[in-house]
């Protein structure tokens, strides 16, 4: 109903405003006009006790806490209005309803609410009391009104749009209006906008999904806490879980559990997936999983998250509650059984055994139908056939939309395995289209083009076929195709991402890409705003490409100083954090930090993977290490460093470290030396000392190579001593250049250990007996090889070209050290300790903090040792940041 009966306000008072004025099942509202969309005031039908009469045209609208009189253009009109407020009204009472937002009761208003608080609002002079709850904003004068429940007016979230404005405001966006408002700091309107976002979300998402699956009385609770109206699931463990369980799911990985949205994945939904669901429900599910849950471990709707994440990791990775079938541990029998049951519509017996260790690739010992999947498909057990296919284990990221295919050829037998059906494929007009045979004419299924965000080339026979390809899509499938020959396939790839790939980035084609996609990131300068590029993944380069068709300095993934993820609200890929230095030489001074996301988890985590594994070790030789910035291999660079510092005493290289813990270091540095930390007091430096040592040993390939370690122990029976030098020169000049620069770095180190053999008695002769057999990888009986490496260190400035700069550095360093060792044996403070001047925030007095630095200390123990001193909180969103400057104020 709405009409313009004229509201008056005080109720006491003649003053009479003209108000467009509507009426629904929820609210009554009054706008300035008709073509208004937002009201100036809102009363909700829920709270109306009373409707009456009080004189000509003029009736009365009682609320719990507030009377609103109004007078109609007419006796008729009036009538009208009370008739039907007052059948609206009983209607509201006769039924019970629950209380919407605005109903008068304060703790069911705060418990519906999804972030309450004052924000200012242009265009009012004091503070809005603001509510996001669901896929509504409502607006309120102050509290007391919220309380009360009289409202301005709501903003439905299916038109809004958030927009960040600057430090404390922000915009929320209607095709009306613009509500800009503006909060007290910056992290809480990042708060606001976060809220808003999720609102906009809910307000697009479709809860018809949702309602199928709460239709099951146990589906309308949490199935790990027991939280009301859960809007996520585990597709894969069949239990629908609130979100904040999800989120913890998603700890857990895709190998595990499969979440999904009920209310905005809905390409995921089919009508098998929703029938399962049904049929199985949380009860059926926790029956297995939650059998044997003692009261003192289970977790509630209150329970915080790293209660949830323990409660979860062991219900579903440990299976520590499970109803274990009696079949458990006999592999033979439980796959046997599992034959038996997916002919069946018997799926609690399919999810016990196959969550006792069943395999769904087992093999039937049917030639006709090969798997249980076949075996499920033949009998007519659909639910059965869904519930296999969310469950398969393949061995990478994720859930796998299994389509093995051949370019107009057809697998061979031996290659119909669980996970490849054969299929005709065409690629036309922007769809990749799978067909049943070359004659049939209607497709099994299609990919859109424009739908796929990445292309993985995989290793040789990675799936027991000879060459294998991924397509991650949007909607976070993962299809897998097969083909019986690596050109075929690499004409594929090339054709597929020909037809993906924006054409600013087609250069990317030319490569011969592992991984290929559409990610998210920003660097540089532009931290704020995350921009769409296209990268490709080569061996350990990473090649990218800008929206703006810019192709960047690749990045070499083993120079990376530093690589992190850094995490974000559930239900959002985390970010990737790399930072490192380009190829380019001239570009080295600058380095880069850069941050990657993802469109989707699934083909985010396969990006994360794929880059840490190329930011590794990945072999034994010198070539294969992680490196620094000037080529050196990282786990020599970390280990030469620590002994300069720590080590360089008596008996450096002659004494032997413990075997078990040179063993240890040894395989955390080949596996990551990135993330190993040597501290002094947690690593002994005879322990490191061996472990640079035998990582030379044992190196593939030799730092001399084998190719030309011959030529270098010939070389040293030339005796006149500018011809040796020369030819030393010239065998430097043909190793590779990692293996060149990791050479110069080590016998750097060797020419300063010498200059304190008055200490460690480790002289040129007495370092070459140690190094030469082990540079050589020799039993030692050879005395060419330590007489290479004492030509070495003597012809140190010769051989590596060492200019002055060089050296004053070199010699400046070498007093330094010398002058920390004087301190440490006079006893005034530890060696490689100094008293350092740190200024928080800006150069005062009143700021100033005297620290003393040990050599080991890195920037972020400094900034925390400050910040304690200050009694400075870190907080959440902080970020500190530490400058080291030189006598002249120059960062």
């Amino acid at each position: 109903v709405q009409g313009h009966p004229l509201q008056r306000v005080p109720p006491r008072s003649y003053i009479y405003q003209k108000r467009w004025v509507k009426l629904d099942a929820d609210y009554l509202r009054y706008f300035d006009s008709e073509k208004d969309a937002y009201s100036k005031r809102l009363i909700p039908v829920s709270s109306i006790s009373r409707v009456t009469s009080v004189g000509d045209q003029k009736f009365e609208v009682i609320t719990n806490n507030r009377n609103f009189v109004f007078r109609a253009e007419s006796d008729g009109d009036r009538n009208e209005w009370i008739r039907t407020l007052q059948q609206i009204a009983e209607e509201r009472k006769s039924k019970a309803p629950e209380r919407t937002l605005m109903s008068s009761a304060t703790d069911s208003a705060t418990e519906l609410a999804d972030k309450s608080g004052f924000l200012e609002l242009r265009g009012f002079k004091h503070k809005l009391f603001v509510v996001v709850a669901g896929d509504k904003v409502f607006l309120y004068k102050n509290v007391e009104d919220y309380r009360l429940g009289i409202g301005i007016t709501y903003i439905e979230m299916n038109v809004g749009n958030v927009k960040e404005v600057d430090r404390r405001g922000f915009d929320l966006t209607t095709p009306y209006r613009i509500f800009s408002f503006s909060a007290d700091s910056e992290q809480e309107k990042e708060e606001w906008v976060e809220a808003m976002q999720q609102s906009i979300a809910e307000a697009l998402s479709n809860s018809e999904v949702a309602k199928r699956i709460w239709a099951v009385e146990s589906n309308c609770f949490c199935a790990d806490c027991g939280s009301p109206k859960p809007d996520w699931a585990s597709i894969n463990l069949c239990v629908v879980i609130c979100k904040r369980c999800a989120g913890e799911h998603r700890g857990l990985g895709p190998g595990i559990t499969k979440v999904r949205s009920l209310k905005m994945d809905r390409k995921v939904w089919t009508q098998e997936l929703i029938e399962l669901f049904q049929q199985f429900g949380n009860m059926m599910a926790n029956q297995f999983w939650a059998a044997n849950v003692p009261p003192s471990e289970a977790i509630g709707p209150t329970s915080s998250s790293q209660d949830r994440r323990r409660f979860l990791i062991a219900k579903y990775r440990e299976g520590k509650y499970r109803h274990y079938h009696p079949l458990f541990g006999n592999q033979e029998e439980l796959d046997r059984a599992l034959c038996v049951a997916v002919t069946t519509s018997d799926l609690a017996e399919t999810q016990a055994l196959l969550f006792c260790g069943a395999s769904v690739t087992c093999n039937t010992g049917d030639p006709q139908c090969p798997t249980p999947l076949a075996l499920a498909e033949r009998s007519g057990q659909r639910l059965q056939m869904e519930f296999l296919l969310h469950n398969k284990t393949s061995g990478w990221f994720g859930a796998c939309c299994g389509v093995g295919w051949s370019s107009g050829g057809l697998l061979t037998a031996l290659l119909c395995c669980a996970e490849f059906s054969r299929r005709w494929c065409t690629l036309q007009d922007g769809v990749l289209s799978y067909y049943e045979n070359d004659r049939n004419t209607v497709p099994n299924g299609e990919i859109r083009v424009e739908e796929i965000v990445c292309l993985v080339n995989n290793p040789l026979h990675a799936h027991g076929v000879e060459s294998t390809f991924e397509v991650y899509t949007e909607a976070e499938r993962l299809y897998l195709f097969g083909l019986e020959s690596p050109d075929s396939a690499r004409e594929w790839l090339k054709s597929i991402a020909k037809s993906f790939i924006h054409p600013c980035a087609e250069e990317l084609l030319t490569l011969d890409f592992e991984r290929l996609g559409r990610l998210h990131y920003k660097g540089g300068l532009t931290l704020e705003r995350a921009q769409e590029g296209w990268f490709a993944l080569v061996g350990s380069m990473l090649h990218i490409c800008s929206e703006d068709g810019c192709r960047q300095e690749p990045l070499q993934l083993r120079k990376l100083q530093e690589l992190c993820e850094c995490p974000c609200p559930a239900g959002r890929s985390p970010w990737l954090e790399g930072r490192g230095y380009p190829p380019n030489p001239a570009a080295r001074c600058a380095g880069r930090t850069l941050y990657i996301q993802g469109e989707r988890k699934l083909d985010f985590l396969g990006w994360v993977h794929a880059i840490q594994k190329a930011a590794g070790s990945s072999g034994d030789t010198l070539s294969e290490q992680q490196l620094t910035e000037s080529d050196v291999s990282l786990l020599v660079d970390r280990c030469i460093d620590y002994i300069t510092q720590c080590g360089m005493g008596q008996g450096i290289y002659r004494k032997s470290g413990q075997n078990s813990k040179t063993t240890s270091l040894l395989e955390v540095m080949q596996r990551d030396a990135r993330r190993v930390r040597l501290k002094e007091g947690e690593h002994q430096v005879d322990d490191v000392a061996n472990t640079l040592k035998r990582f030379f040993r044992d190196l593939g390939d030799g730092l001399f190579t084998r190719r030309w370690a011959s030529d270098w122990l010939w070389a040293t029976a030339l005796e006149d001593e500018e011809a040796k030098v020369g030819q030393y020169r010239q065998l430097l000049a043909a190793l590779p250049p990692v293996n060149r620069a990791t050479l110069k770095a080590l016998i750097n180190h060797l020419f300063r250990v010498q200059c304190f053999s008055g200490e460690n008695q480790m002289n040129t002769h007495n370092l070459a007996i140690v190094f030469g057999p082990t540079l050589f990888q020799t039993d030692g009986k050879d005395y060419k090889a330590g007489r290479v490496v004492e030509d070495l260190i003597s012809h140190y400035v010769e051989i590596f070209n060492v200019n002055d700069q060089e050296m004053k550095k070199q010699q400046d360093e070498i007093t330094a050290i010398m002058k920390m060792r004087e301190a440490s044996s006079s006893g005034t403070q530890q060696a490689g300790d100094f008293i350092c001047t740190v200024y928080l925030e800006e150069k005062k007095t009143e700021t100033e903090q005297h620290v003393k630095v040990s050599a080991t200390m890195t920037a972020e123990e400094l900034t925390f040792e400050i910040l304690d001193r200050r009694k400075i909180v870190m907080k959440e969103k902080d970020y500190w940041s530490c400058f080291e400057v030189n006598e002249r104020e120059e960062a």
